[in-house]
Order: structure tokens, then sequence, then C-alpha cells
């Protein structure tokens, strides 16, 4: 089906003030406009896909952003409004007293045809998932999904429609759903009561959702699947990875425990006896990571994915996107298997090699990419006792899970990441990659070995040991090994002398 486009472009221009609408019209991309930003005290915006643009130079005023506010419906709990029978969305921003200082108008649009490359999968009857950055087209194909289940396939479809997103504001949902039904939500935070409601009292056979945010919705979402419903809907997070990292949601994927393998087991599958694990069977079959609004990554089984994931190794992925002629085009990604050469002699880490790389929370996909665009090479293990250097995140090592407290007990350096964003990653790879020469090598090494000295001393009756000054970064580190020994530390002075002072506490 080729894609059709319908966006009600004129109900949105027509709540806008003459002299703001007049300017707006003459632009020559006017049916590619996103979205028009109304600020108190600023000319108006306009955002379209390649540009941004200042179409009038009058700054808003408070009788615009009235103006705006006196042609649409009233704004919710979420701060939420949209113009009836259309699909387009207004967003207020209040000041501390309540009264509107911003308006976003977005404009929404129905494209009919959208979810050509993955219409297979929702004919499957499997539950998805789709996940997606802001602005990618989520709800659209969504909206499409709905349509397409109750017209094409004659299901019993059922929209939670929080915001009203979905099928469009007033009471009569917009003609793009099909012969979809919506149930509005009354505030945000009842979105997972009216879920339940909606498989008690309409006997749907499809559930569809957007925005699973909370943890309540994670748990109706399951309680849903464990009935037999199919689900499909959206969560933040741009990937699998996101999702897994997220404690709120990665119950959508079967939740993640720690569990003490034997002996014998752990031999076996060549793991420490404290390992993470799926819980349960998650609750969406597939995944749908959209990159582009006609490009996929498909995880087609979530459960093999996140076990492979938490294992550290590589998921097997399609991808799948439109080309000139609108043909699906599919390319399968297996999963990268590395066979160890077993070694006979001497153990030990060449200091030409880099280091040996544990990962606990953190993306290794984001990880390997950087490395590849910083021309690095990494040594990522899936064996902890194979590690000279344990990264996690702040989140993890606050709540110190099993696998953090066995690095610890085996002395692994630790590297603690704030966060899993790019710069945080590529101060870790800054930090600890031996390609920028074998001074910054040896420095990295040597910092560690200083604290680990300066500990010994402190132990054997000194009072308090200063270390060398040190990036942020290698100054964490050094704080990590007087915490493990159960020792006080703190920096002094400023960069670039800024230095750890290790002592008793």
């Amino acid at each position: 089906m080729q894609k059709v486009i319908t966006d009600d472009m004129d109900a949105l221009l027509d709540i806008l003030p003459p002299h703001i609408r007049q300017p707006l019209c003459q632009q020559q991309d006017i049916s590619q406009l996103l979205e028009v930003v109304l600020d108190l005290g600023r000319p108006p915006q306009a955002r379209f896909p390649q540009r941004e643009v200042v179409f009038n130079p009058k700054e808003v005023t408070k009788q615009d952003i009235d103006y705006v506010a006196a042609h649409i419906s009233s704004f919710g709990d979420d701060n939420r409004a949209g113009i009836e029978r259309t699909l387009h969305r207004i967003s207020a921003i209040r000041n501390r007293q309540g009264r509107i200082v911003g308006l976003t108008c977005r404009v929404g649009r129905a494209v009919f045809g959208t979810i050509k490359v993955i219409e297979d999968l929702v004919e499957s009857g499997k539950s998805v998932l789709l996940l997606g950055r802001p602005g990618v087209g989520k709800t659209t194909m969504l909206r499409e999904v709905a349509r397409v289940l109750a017209d094409d396939l004659k299901k019993r479809v059922i929209i939670v429609d929080t915001s009203n997103e979905i099928a469009g504001d007033g009471d009569i949902p917009h003609p793009a759903i099909g012969h979809a039904r919506r149930m509005q939500v009354t505030t945000p935070t009842m979105q997972h009561a009216v879920m339940i409601e909606a498989v008690e009292n309409h006997m749907p056979e499809v559930i569809v959702i957007d925005e699973i945010g909370t943890e309540l919705e994670a748990q109706a979402a399951r309680t849903i699947a464990e009935r037999g419903v199919q689900l499909v809907g959206t969560a933040h997070g741009n990937t699998l990875d996101n999702l897994m990292m997220n404690p709120t949601l990665c119950d959508l994927i079967g939740g993640i425990q720690t569990v003490t393998l034997g002996d014998e087991e752990a031999k076996r599958r060549g793991t420490q006896k404290s390992i993470l694990e799926r819980m349960s069977p998650p609750t969406f079959s597939i995944v749908v990571e959209i990159q582009d609004r006609d490009k996929v990554a498909i995880h087609p089984d979530v459960g093999e994915a996140a076990d492979a994931i938490l294992r550290g190794r590589s998921v097997a992925t399609e991808t799948r996107w439109l080309d000139e002629t609108g043909e699906v085009r599919i390319e399968k990604q297996e999963p990268v298997t590395t066979t160890k050469k077993a070694t006979k002699g001497k153990r030990g880490v060449k200091e030409d090699k880099p280091s040996k790389v544990y990962l606990f929370g953190v993306n290794r996909g984001r990880l390997e990419q950087m490395a590849r665009d910083m021309q690095l090479t990494l040594d990522i293990v899936n064996n902890l006792n194979d590690a000279n250097l344990f990264v996690t995140t702040k989140n993890y090592y606050r709540r110190k899970p099993q696998k953090v407290r066995d690095a610890e007990i085996a002395n692994v350096p630790m590297y603690v990441l704030r966060s899993n964003t790019p710069p945080q990653i590529r101060q870790l790879l800054n930090t600890i990659s031996p390609t920028e020469g074998t001074d910054k090598a040896d420095s990295f090494k040597l910092a560690l070995s200083e604290a680990e000295e300066a500990v010994s001393q402190v132990k054997s009756g000194q009072e308090a040991v200063e270390l060398s000054p040190q990036s942020a970064y290698i100054r964490r580190l050094q704080h990590l090994i007087a915490e493990r020994s159960d020792l006080s530390s703190q920096s002094l002075g400023k960069d670039p002398v800024r230095r750890v002072k290790i002592y008793k506490g």
C-alpha cells in the first residue's frame, strides 16, 4: 500500500492569531511543518525536518497565547490539549502561578501505509513493543497498527488513549484508527487502571497503548498478556538495551534477577556462580527499534535477545527498510561468536594489549560502536575471572548486586560511569585505551597501583597518604579503592593538581 498522509493542517493554522498564521502560511515547505513554538516574549518559531525558522520578528504576547488557548480544548493534568477531530497536540508550559507562558503546537498526521515494514509481525498475533526516540513516528505507526488490525483483520481492537494522541481530541475518534474503539483516560496516573478495565469490560482481542512508562503500567501490560490478549505498545527508550537498563520497565522483557549457580553448572556455562537472568517470560514477544521513519531493527525473540545481552553476547537482529520503489528490504545480522584459543605457559596480560573489560549494566553495543568510531581495540570478556577492569554504572554500583560484590572481593579494578551516555563512555575509552600511547596506559595502571600502595601504607599505621594529581575519572577509581578497603578519602586542590588523599575514617 502506498503511503497516504492526512494532516488537517488548516485546522491547526486556524487556532493561531492572524499575524502569526499569515507569515507561517508563506513558508514554501509548510506541508512538512512539525510544530510551532510560541514562548512568551520571544518570536514565534516553526520547526521543520531539516530546519528551524523564526517566521515573524514580533514577540509573542499574553494575548497571543490566550487566543490559542481559547480555540482548543481544555488542558488536562499532563498539560496537553487538542483540536476536536484532528490529531494535533498542543502542550503548555506554565509558570509557578500556573499561567501558560509557552505553547508547543505539534502537527498530528495520519500516515496510511506506514507499517508496511512490520505488517507481518503485527498480523502474527504476537505482542509487539515499539521503541524509538521522540518524533521518530512511534505514535503514527501505532495508529496505523490499530486501523489495520481492526479494518483489515477484523479484530476487536481497543486503544487506551491517555493524551488523545492516537485517536485525536474530542468524543468522536479520528477516522485514522478505522473501526478500532478508543478509551480515553481522565488523568495519566490512571492509565494502568484503564488498561485493565479495557480487558475486563470490552473483550478485546488487541490492546493498543502508547507510552508505557510506569511500573504499574508495566504490571498491567503483563496481566493483559497473560490473559491471551495481543498487546501493541510503545515505551520510553531507543533500544532493547535501554529498556533492560530501566529498572521501572525491565519487567516488560521478563525482569532481571541475580541467580546463584552450583559449582558444576557454573563450570559448564563458563561463568561466575552469581549471574543475571530473566525472572519470567517477556510481556512482549517482539521488540521493534524504530531507527528512522522507514527503517527498523527487529528482535523477533525478545527472551532470546535479553538472555544474550545478560550473558554479554551479541544479539541476532533483523534490519528492515523501504527502498526507493517502496519495497521492503530485509538484512539479517547473526550474532558474532568469538572463539578463544587456549594458551599454555605463563598467565598474564601483555602490556601492549588493551584492558580486558567486563561490562555490567553498560550498553555493550554503544561502547563497541564508539570504540570503532575512535578506531580503538577493545577486549570485552564474558567471564569476570578473565577481566582486569570491571565497568558498571553509578546506579548499579550503589545497589551493590552480587556481580559488583564479586568484583570487589576479587579486587578487580572498577570504573563507575555516571550514566550510560556517549560522553561518559567516550571518557572511559579515553582513560583506558592504550592506543593513545603507552604513556597513557601506563599512567592509568600506575594511578591504580599508587592507590593500592597508599591503602597498604595507611593500614600499616601511616596517618594519611596524598596521591598524584589525576583526572576526575581516575580519582573516582582511587576513591573506590579506598572505600573497598574501609578507608576514607577526599579530593584536594583544584584542577590540574586536584588529587586524592586516603586516610583512616
